[in-house]
């Protein structure tokens, strides 16, 4: 892999708690029961009533990038359209990489960098995402300030007014609905310009004080080495381009134990396995879910998927799948009948986890072990 440099703005940007209200409400039903006896009479009893407890369903991608101006999909829409229907759920979140930005500003690329990359893509590119069934986006990750201030703004404005949630940002936490229940998702990256993950403390505030707004809490990394090699969670702090990308092992028990339900990541690239710790679920990375032209798009870096994920109200996991995706040479994702992905995660999981690994069954569910 190419190595790419992050650029460190002094910007100062706290978000307030962003909320759409997306989804179905669970559903309910009252049954009622008569008994008639072997008397002469007849007795009707008092209806019986049964009630659905009410669950959370999330859909997950990984790294998703739909070009870098001026290098773009003639048709944006129709570059996703492929997983449209695998991908719907009441909510559905992934990791924005670049921004959304029209402006003429200067990049953190200076005129003579040969390994620095800056992505930016159309304002207009978030009813894109929005049409494709996103309703959270994050921007915790390495461009997420590609173009600066102006890009940051830039780029939280079009999520807005297209009706997605933002997370990612420091002290930012984006709070999201599926029916009556609230979900809370916090995102971290090892940056200070992010949601820090390496300020241990600072992170276990912000999960504590997500738990506080919501009835769920959902954490997300960027985190790990990246490329081909980096498919296995090494349990110890990674590096790449020459910065500290954090311990994902240790964070995402660190997560879990200070209140998260569910932690996802990506960022690597790659595909990497999944556990269960607690009884919740992590899902290490993701790897890229769509990159028109931005990453390799060969080997296992081809492989992708969506993770859908059932939570209970209480946050137990009560069911997940996960489907299987082949990335293009464009890096245009579609469904992969083979199961490649979903092979290749469960060699990982065992490889790296042993009597904790998730297993993706052939129908695609996700299952604990035993």
């Amino acid at each position: 892999m190419v190595a790419r440099r992050t650029w460190f703005g002094a910007t100062a940007f706290v978000v307030v708690a962003a909320g759409v209200a997306v989804g179905v409400s669970a559903s309910r039903g009252d049954t009622p029961t008569s008994t008639t006896s072997t008397l002469a009479t007849t007795t009707t009893l008092a209806p019986t009533t049964t009630t659905t407890p009410p669950t959370v369903t999330i859909s997950v991608v990984g790294d998703t990038e739909l070009g870098n101006t001026p290098q773009l999909p003639p048709d944006p829409t129709a570059y996703l359209a492929p997983i449209r229907r695998v991908l719907a759920a009441p909510i559905v979140f992934g990791n924005l990489e670049g921004t959304l930005y029209a402006g003429t500003g200067s990049s953190k690329c200076g005129a003579s960098a040969t390994q620095c990359y800056a992505f930016r893509v159309p304002t207009s590119f978030a009813r894109i995402y929005r049409a494709a069934g996103f309703t959270v986006l994050n921007s915790a990750n390495n461009h997420s300030s590609d173009f600066g201030e102006p890009g940051l703004l830039s780029t939280s404005a079009a999520l807005r007014a297209a009706g997605i949630a933002q997370a990612g940002l420091p002290d930012q936490i984006a709070v999201v609905h599926d029916g009556a229940l609230k979900v809370a998702f916090v995102d971290f990256a090892p940056y200070y310009s992010t949601n820090n993950m390496l300020e241990a403390a600072s992170a276990a505030a912000l999960i504590r004080r997500a738990r506080g707004l919501a009835d769920l809490v959902v954490v997300y990394m960027h985190s790990g080495a990246e490329g081909s090699s980096a498919s296995h969670v090494t349990r110890t702090t990674e590096e790449f381009a020459g910065e500290n990308r954090g311990n994902p092992y240790a964070f995402a028990h660190a997560a879990i134990d200070d209140g998260a339900d569910l932690v996802l990541a990506s960022g690597p690239h790659v595909l990497r396995g999944m556990e269960f710790y607690r009884g919740h679920l992590v899902a290490y990375s993701l790897g890229d879910f769509a990159n028109y032209y931005d990453f390799s798009s060969s080997g296992t870096l081809a492989m992708s998927g969506i993770l859908h994920v059932t939570l209970s109200s209480t946050g137990r996991f009560v069911a997940g799948h996960f489907t299987s995706l082949l990335l293009s040479p464009a890096g245009q994702p579609r469904v992969d009948p083979s199961r490649a992905a979903a092979a290749f995660v469960n060699t990982l999981s065992r490889q790296d986890f042993g009597a904790s690994a998730a297993r993706i069954a052939t129908t695609g569910a996700v299952e604990p072990p035993g």
